[in-house]
C-alpha cells in the first residue's frame, strides 16, 4: 500500500484540506471503502470519509464512489478531505465582514489587509475564523472545537482580496476537490518595482524555504529542492519606476507570487520579506526618496490583492466568477505615483 499525504505548508492561498492517494494491496479482502479508509488514514473517522464520499470527493481508478463500495484487489484510490478538528476553542468575536456574497450553502467575501485568516500561534483572536464562528454561530458546521470552520483556502494576513467559505459539509467537501484539481480561477493584483522586460509572461520555479531564513522562501534551480510553482502575469499599467501587474496562478505555492516577481527582480512594493521596502529604481534625490518613504507609510505591507475568484457552484454545478476593486491603500499609492511620474522635474 502506498500513502501520499499532501504538504499543508502555508502557500500564497492555502488549500484546507487532506489529500491521500492509495493502492489495495493484492490479497486484500472485498469490504466497504469507509471501513477500509477508516483503518488506514490517521484521524479520520467513518463520518469524515462519508462526507468526502457524498461530496464526489472519493476517486477509485479515478471514478467518483459511494462510501459503501466494495473494494478490490489493486484499486487506485484518492480521496480528499477537510482537515479533521483539532482541539482549540474558537471564541466568536464580533467583527465585521464584507460579504459580496451569500447563499445557503456558501460566502464570498472581501479580506481587508491585516486580517489573519484562522487562529495560530500568537493569532488566537481578531481572526477572520473568530468572525465567521460568531457570524454562523447557529450554523452546525461552525462550531467552537474546530479552529478552521468553512475554511477551503486561505490567504496571507497582509494580503487583501476574495476569499469563499463554505457554510455546509457537502459545500466544503466540493470547493476543496475544485481547488485541489485547480479548476477554480485566481487572479491578483500587484504593484511591484519595475517594469518587467515582456508585457506578460510565465515564470517557472520551484519554491521552497530559504536555506538561511526559514522565514521566507526562494526559487531553486535544483528540481529536487522545493515546490513545481508556475505563475503568469501580465502588466496592465507602466507607472515609471513602478508596475501594476496582474498574476494568475497555476499553482500555490508558499508566497508564491512574491517570491517569483523578486525572482525576475521585480519584488512586490513595500514587500519586507522579500526587499520590496527598499528603493529600487528610481533618482538619488532627497524629494524622490521622500516621495516613496510616503508611500511606504501609506501602503505598510505588501502590495498584493486577490482580486478575481471563479468557482463552480457546489450544490447547483453554476459557474460563478466575482471580481473586487483594489483596497485603497493600493488605489492612493497608485495614484500618487501617477501623479509624480506625470509631475517630474528628474
Amino acid at each position: 500500500m502506498k500513502e501520499y499525504l499532501l504538504d499543508n505548508e502555508e502557500p500564497e492561498e492555502e488549500v484546507m484540506y487532506d489529500h491521500y492517494r492509495l493502492t489495495v494491496d493484492p490479497g486484500q479482502s472485498s469490504i466497504r471503502i469507509d471501513k477500509y479508509l477508516a483503518n488506514r488514514i490517521d484521524n479520520a473517522s467513518r463520518s469524515r470519509i462519508q462526507a468526502a464520499a457524498e461530496a464526489g470527493n472519493i476517486l477509485v481508478n479515478e471514478t467518483p464512489v459511494k462510501a459503501n463500495y466494495k473494494i478490490k484487489p489493486n484499486d487506485e484510490i484518492r480521496i480528499v478531505m477537510d482537515y479533521p478538528r483539532r482541539e482549540l476553542k474558537i471564541i466568536p468575536e464580533e467583527i465585521p465582514l464584507n460579504i459580496v456574497y451569500e447563499d445557503d450553502h456558501l460566502m464570498v467575501l472581501n479580506k481587508p489587509p491585516g486580517l489573519v485568516v484562522h487562529p495560530g500561534h500568537g493569532n488566537y483572536t481578531g481572526t477572520l475564523v473568530n468572525a465567521l464562528a460568531w457570524y454562523f454561530k447557529d450554523l452546525p458546521l461552525f462550531n467552537s472545537e474546530d479552529p478552521r470552520p468553512g475554511l477551503v483556502h486561505r490567504i496571507d494576513k497582509d494580503t487583501s482580496g476574495l476569499m469563499v467559505v463554505a457554510k455546509t459539509e457537502q459545500a466544503k467537501n466540493k470547493l476543496a476537490l475544485q481547488f485541489f484539481e485547480k479548476t477554480t480561477e485566481r487572479r491578483y493584483q500587484a504593484l511591484v518595482w519595475g517594469i518587467p522586460k515582456e508585457n506578460e509572461g510565465t515564470i517557472t520555479g520551484n519554491i521552497g524555504r530559504s536555506l538561511k531564513n526559514r522565514q521566507v522562501f526562494m526559487v531553486f534551480p535544483d528540481e529536487d529542492y522545493g515546490k513545481h510553482a508556475v505563475t503568469h502575469y501580465k502588466i496592465l499599467k507602466e507607472i515609471g519606476y513602478v508596475s501594476l501587474v496582474e498574476c494568475r496562478l497555476e499553482t500555490g505555492r508558499t508566497h508564491q507570487i512574491r517570491v517569483h516577481m523578486k525572482y525576475i527582480n521585480h519584488p512586490l512594493f513595500n514587500d519586507s520579506n522579500y526587499g520590496g521596502d527598499k528603493i529600487l529604481r528610481g533618482t538619488t534625490f532627497t524629494k524622490y526618496k521622500q516621495f516613496v518613504q510616503n508611500c511606504f507609510k501609506l501602503l505598510p505591507r505588501q502590495a498584493l490583492h486577490a482580486k478575481t475568484l471563479g468557482f463552480e457552484h457546489p450544490v447547483t454545478g453554476e459557474k460563478m466568477l466575482f471580481d473586487s476593486e483594489l483596497p485603497e491603500d493600493m488605489e492612493v499609492v497608485i495614484e500618487k505615483w501617477e501623479n509624480y511620474i506625470a509631475n517630474r522635474n528628474d
